[in-house]
């Protein structure tokens, strides 16, 4: 057995018959390299793979059962069962275990919108408006600097800061995203990853069209190559692509039979600019030209009126939520407790570090539970338990992957974190959800396991070279201050 910390040792191995039961819809075992700390051999004697234990096990199941003193045990990248440890010990031994003394055991965090590689553009643009901040300094930086390399270092980075953080699953909309891809594959996270498809020139094409015909070459690389890795189309707004090329972009994810990522009713400005063009809001617009008639994800939802929220519900739209994002660029406050009660699937993101500025969820659902209350003057509106339900089984199910991850449930994918509860502000300790959302920081993470897979242990990172990465992303944004200042002294 190998030990991980102060380990608890399984006794009992039993588990015939129960993987044969153990079906999951879309989402399959990785056969990916293991990080050094799991290169133990299995015997073949009924040995599992992982036990992994907690003083605390919130499932996040649809029941919301929490266990005292329990267990999960995983084989396969798979979870097997979930239960008290003294359950899990009469039936299974394993190779590996991880403790649970002063740890909560819970799953994986999911991130519903990101720009990974923008973490290298993370404070070139503060305190603007979001179309002043896109047209006149994000766009024109991401022409200039955003390359492959750019978008390999942004990405590794990105992903060391969600892995210390607690974040499993991530839905990212970016460019050159078989780099992403190759990223995402080596870190050993889970991703739905965009082909960015937008009606300009951008780092990856010249156009709407040339960003399509690129993106269906990605598709086709990636449809089904890896079981962490989904590739979607990532149609930007209804302001940078007109209704043809949207209409174009849903044609071409039904025929490759993938989802599609959309930032939508973000802005007063992109309210306006449909209303202005077509003659009807975001999602009415959108609704009448049958883009909503495959899986869709719309990140932001700020603005839906009261008419859109019922099409929202009708098509299955997976809306993420991103908090932090909209108060700083004073984008609104999305109906959040409206939608949830009218029966939209929510999601949280963070968006992009360089209108966040970090990928912290533990942070954006502490602000999301907020904002509802105040915005409401109602302290009772998004509760503690339907904030993380946001970020984790219900974000799942945003995002299309419901059947397989967001919950420590026998058949899901082996997704998983702990928590520790020992640090000052976690002392005493009344209700661990209450503490999960409004006490805990990305610092209390201390393992992470993504397919059965040992990401972080011991709050060290195992899949990613974290100081190369430093390095490199140091050295590449002191080029790019070098730049910004030289073009900054010729205007």
């Amino acid at each position: 057995m190998l030990d991980y910390g102060a380990m608890i040792t399984p006794r009992t191995p039993s588990r015939a018959g129960l993987l044969p039961a153990l079906v999951l819809l879309g989402l399959t075992a990785c056969d990916g390299e293991r990080p050094p700390a799991e290169t133990a051999a299995i015997e073949d004697d009924g040995t599992i793979d992982w036990i992994v234990y907690g003083d605390t096990v919130v499932t996040m199941d649809a029941s919301g059962r929490i266990i005292g003193g329990g267990a999960v045990a995983i084989d396969d990248g798979l979870i097997l069962a979930v239960g008290t440890a003294a359950a899990i010990d009469a039936e299974y031994r394993a190779s590996r275990t991880l403790h649970g003394e002063r740890r909560v055991l819970m799953p994986g965090l999911i991130n519903g919108h990101s720009h990974a590689a923008m973490t290298l553009l993370r404070g070139v643009a503060d305190d603007l408006a979001l179309m002043d901040w896109l047209n006149n300094y994000i766009f024109p930086a991401e022409v200039e600097f955003v390359d492959p390399e750019f978008v390999r270092i942004g990405t590794e980075l990105a992903c060391w800061e969600m892995i210390r953080g607690g974040t499993t699953t991530f839905v990212d909309m970016y460019y050159f995203p078989d780099t992403i891809a190759e990223v995402v594959e080596r870190c050993g996270l889970r991703a739905l990853i965009s082909t960015t498809v937008i009606d300009q020139r951008s780092p990856d094409a010249e156009s709407a069209a040339d960003s399509l015909d690129k993106g269906e070459g990605y598709i086709e690389r990636w449809k089904n190559r890896h079981p962490r890795i989904t590739p979607i189309y990532g149609p930007h707004a209804n302001y940078t692509l007109d209704a043809a090329q949207l209409a174009a972009t849903r044609r071409a994810a039904l025929e490759h039979g993938v989802p599609i990522s959309i930032h939508l009713s973000e802005s007063p400005f992109e309210v306006q600019y449909s209303k202005d063009t077509y003659g009807k809001t975001s999602i009415e617009m959108l609704d009448e030209i049958g883009f909503f008639e495959g899986p869709t994800i719309a990140a932001h939802v700020v603005w839906p009126t009261d008419a859109e929220i019922p099409i929202l519900v009708e098509r299955r739209i997976g809306v993420i939520h991103n908090p932090t994002s909209n108060m700083k660029i004073a984008s609104g406050i999305s109906p959040v407790a409206k939608m949830l009660e009218a029966g939209v699937l929510i999601g949280i993101g963070t968006d992009g570090a360089a209108s966040n500025n970090d990928l912290d969820l533990w942070e954006e659902m502490r602000l999301a539970a907020f904002l509802q209350k105040v915005d409401s003057m109602d302290p009772e509106q998004l509760p503690a338990m339907t904030v993380l339900t946001m970020a984790t089984r219900g974000g799942a199910e945003a995002i299309g992957l419901g059947d397989g991850i967001g919950a420590l449930e026998p058949g899901k994918r082996a997704d998983l974190i702990q928590v520790a509860f020992d640090d000052v502000h976690h002392v005493p300790t009344y209700d661990v959800v209450s503490h999960l959302v409004y006490v805990t920081d990305e610092q209390d993470v201390v393992n992470v396991i993504v397919d059965g897979q040992l990401l972080m242990h011991d709050r060290k990172i195992l899949t990613i070279d974290t100081e190369r990465v430093r390095r490199e992303a140091e050295a590449l944004a002191a080029e790019i201050k070098r730049s910004l200042a030289s073009r900054n002294r010729g205007r």
